[in-house]
């Protein structure tokens, strides 16, 4: 028996060498990457965050501002928004965000928190935008923009969450929010982060089999080419490893969010969701009966990227709700 178990501990310790000598020396971490967005593409340095921030823009019409942010997860870039920055450009003034990590932002080996990404957002409002902006956020991206939110309301006029994380019971949570909730995404970055094989174990997650399983997640149908090619491009760049790696260990959420943040709020809020395997809604009915502030549109049969499967109807979601904030 200990033979077995000598030989088993052998041949997985020979894979893991194997996998971690070939992401070393045969994948290579510097393809050419197109711009996410047909659109006129931008840099700026935050002051507080002294981070580098791309950001695609269309600025000619009038109107009010629309901001998009995207996702976190292994491979997010603004190609997440695409269909937005799509729909709405040639109506408003209109931007769409990647955050520091993602994209053509800085990708450098630094600290990535929640933190970094609130005041991200907070100063591209007030220093870029500079006027009072509708804005869209997906996934986890709605935890930093409702942070920025509740701390500058002045900046928004209305905020968007597209399958927002925080409304999950804990049961129902993944490994990453729990660790997050239960204070060990220290310690599980730490052990993901190693110097050995960090860029091995980022390289299991951004391979074209699994950036299309984890695809597969979030749409009812096929996922769409066009981002599922990206995803692999924007994930095969140098430094792309450092900010997923705080994600997947659960440094990014907030295990608090939505007591301490998106009850909070005073800026109108529509929630648009329907089915999402990554996260639960739950408690979304009780925050939209109790607040008046909040409201929610839900789009069947989707899977937390509806604005790609159902794009008409989210797009009358948005100008209903945005209609009615104008009112208001």
């Amino acid at each position: 028996m200990l033979k077995l178990v000598r030989n088993i501990s052998l041949a997985l310790g020979g894979v893991i060498g194997g996998w971690v000598l070939y992401s070393r020396t045969q994948i290579d971490h510097n393809l050419p990457l197109p711009k996410a967005i047909d659109a006129q593409r931008k840099t700026y340095t935050g002051r507080l965050t002294s981070r580098q921030i791309s950001y695609y823009a269309d600025t000619e019409p009038a109107g009010v501002p629309l901001v998009i942010v995207h996702s976190i997860n292994a491979a997010s870039s603004a190609y997440e928004m695409k269909p937005i920055f799509d729909h709405y450009r040639g109506q408003r003034p209109i931007y769409a965000l990647e955050l520091p990590g993602f994209g053509f932002s800085e990708r450098s080996d630094k600290v990535y928190s929640w933190r970094l990404y609130t005041d991200s957002i907070l100063e591209f409002l007030t220093d870029v935008v500079g006027a009072p902006a509708d804005v869209i956020a997906l996934s986890l991206g709605s935890e930093f923009v409702a942070r920025a939110a509740y701390e500058d309301a002045d900046l928004f006029r209305s905020v968007t969450m597209i399958s927002p994380s925080g409304f999950t019971q804990r049961e129902n949570k993944v490994a990453s929010q729990r660790a997050s909730d239960e204070g060990n995404s220290n310690s599980v970055y730490n052990v993901l982060a190693n110097p050995l094989w960090s860029q091995a174990f980022y390289d299991l997650l951004a391979t074209r089999v699994s950036i299309k399983y984890f695809l597969q997640q979030s749409f009812e149908g096929e996922p769409d080419k066009g981002l599922m090619d990206y995803d692999f491009l924007t994930a095969h760049q140098p430094g792309a490893r450092y900010a997923p790696l705080y994600f997947v260990s659960g440094q990014l959420f907030s295990p608090d969010i939505q007591h301490g943040i998106y009850e909070k709020l005073t800026t109108p809020v529509l929630v648009i969701y329907d089915r999402d395997n990554f996260v639960n809604f739950d408690t979304l009915p009780d925050v939209v009966q109790q607040y008046d502030n909040w409201h929610s549109e839900r789009i069947t049969t989707t899977k937390g990227l509806a604005h790609f499967e159902k794009l008409p109807e989210v797009g009358t979601a948005l100008d209903v709700f945005w209609e009615k904030v104008a009112l208001e």
